[in-house]
């Protein structure tokens, strides 16, 4: 396989990037879910070559853009596409909002599992739905999902749908088949519509195996409608593009009437180039990718189990983003902010994924070159080590 350079240093301030210009000089950003990495090749030739044409107006979706997706998902996920089932967006989260508005009255209930990405709070609100919420299972140093009070919320009579997180943001569970067959049953029983946000689908740690919740069967596959993107695994997400996946033509032309509604039925020239780019040509880069994330994982365990050994860092099935436990040393918010004060370095606080039971939780973002990822574990234990002085029990 060749070789790609992810420990190349690229000097990100001063590029009106929100994960580096919007923390102070000398604050190491491991917070938000973008990386620090070139994105693939492919991606950046077919980029430049639309720059040097010059004239960027409104854009028309070509026949290879479905093309790619239908491919991709074949080809990776052993899932078969029609290009019809296909919409597009400019995001994960302006699909989340469309689809919840398409599908649900004001006053209805979105369930989510807890914790869980804050930006599902904010779609579920600004569609005037309630919260419902199955609260994972955290033991062992991972989570699972309880299934009786899973039941239990989809037979509520004010559920409408089920939002998934697959791969799960924060908690880094990548769900089994046997899993998302329980869960996609159980809304079909109760006629809950299920939306699975999977825009981490391709960043699996090697152990593991992500599973579209779509293909499970025909019958979850009709009842569930599916937001996908390459922003999160090829570094693109400012170029705006995403997709969503429907079999139901009915469910779809509700969506397309909520994308209209919401004035984000357009995309960009760049990103439908970058999506076909990426799909069509980037697989290789991606392999040598999650490699590298799966060798940042390793060494930031070596690290907490040596310098750390009283913070369980929880299982890293799929995504970036490590979860950490904390908790024995105080509050989310008050371990981030001294964290970014006195350590120079900014992660998630737990508390801004919903559930109490996160408090005293970080998420720390590894997609980056390792030799910076490694100076800022030194920074967060630097920190956490003054910390534990108040607490000398955790040393034995």
């Amino acid at each position: 396989m060749k070789r790609y350079d992810f420990d190349k240093q690229i000097q990100r301030r001063h590029t009106n990037s929100v994960k580096w210009d919007t923390v102070g000089e000398g604050v190491l950003p491991m917070w938000v879910a973008d990386m620090d990495f070139e994105t693939a090749p492919a991606v950046l030739k077919a980029l430049r070559k639309r720059v040097e044409h010059g004239v960027f107006g409104y854009t028309k979706v070509p026949d290879e853009f479905y093309e790619a997706i239908t491919q991709w998902f074949s080809r990776r996920h052993g899932w078969h596409i029609e290009k019809e089932w296909i919409l597009y967006t400019s995001g994960v989260v302006p699909a989340v909002s469309a689809i919840i508005k398409a599908l649900t009255q004001p006053g209805d209930a979105v369930l989510i599992q807890t914790p869980v990405y804050n930006c599902f709070f904010s779609s579920i609100r600004n569609n005037g739905c309630t919260l419902a919420e199955n609260k994972l299972v955290y033991h062992d140093n991972t989570y699972t999902i309880d299934f009786d009070d899973f039941e239990r919320q989809c037979a509520r009579e004010d559920v409408k749908v089920f939002l998934l997180c697959n791969p799960h943001n924060p908690v880094g569970r990548v769900w089994t088949q046997a899993e998302l067959q329980k869960m996609g049953n159980i809304c079909i029983r109760h006629n809950v519509v299920i939306i699975s946000d999977e825009i981490h689908c391709e960043l699996a740690m090697p152990e593991y195996k992500f599973i579209p919740m779509g293909s499970i069967s025909p019958e979850i596959q009709r009842n569930c409608v599916t937001c996908v993107s390459p922003s999160k695994a090829f570094n693109i997400a400012g170029l705006q593009i995403s997709v969503i996946i429907s079999d139901d033509a009915e469910l779809r032309s509700k969506i397309d009437k909520a994308l209209n509604v919401n004035e984000v039925c357009d995309v960009n020239p760049f990103g439908v180039l970058a999506l076909i780019a990426a799909y069509n040509e980037g697989e290789e880069w991606l392999d040598s990718l999650r490699e590298y994330l799966y060798g940042n994982y390793k060494a930031l365990c070596d690290f907490f189990r040596e310098q750390m050994p009283y913070i369980p860092v929880v299982r890293l099935e799929g995504t970036y983003l490590v979860w950490a436990d904390c908790s024995c040393l105080g509050t989310s918010d008050a371990i981030t902010a001294r964290l970014e004060s006195e350590g120079k370095v900014l992660v998630n606080s737990g508390t801004m994924y919903g559930s109490p039971d996160a408090d005293g939780f970080i998420r720390i973002n590894i997609a980056c070159p390792r030799q910076q990822m490694m100076e800022g574990l030194r920074r967060i234990h630097a920190v956490l080590s003054q910390l534990m002085n108040n607490h000398p029990e955790l040393a034995n």
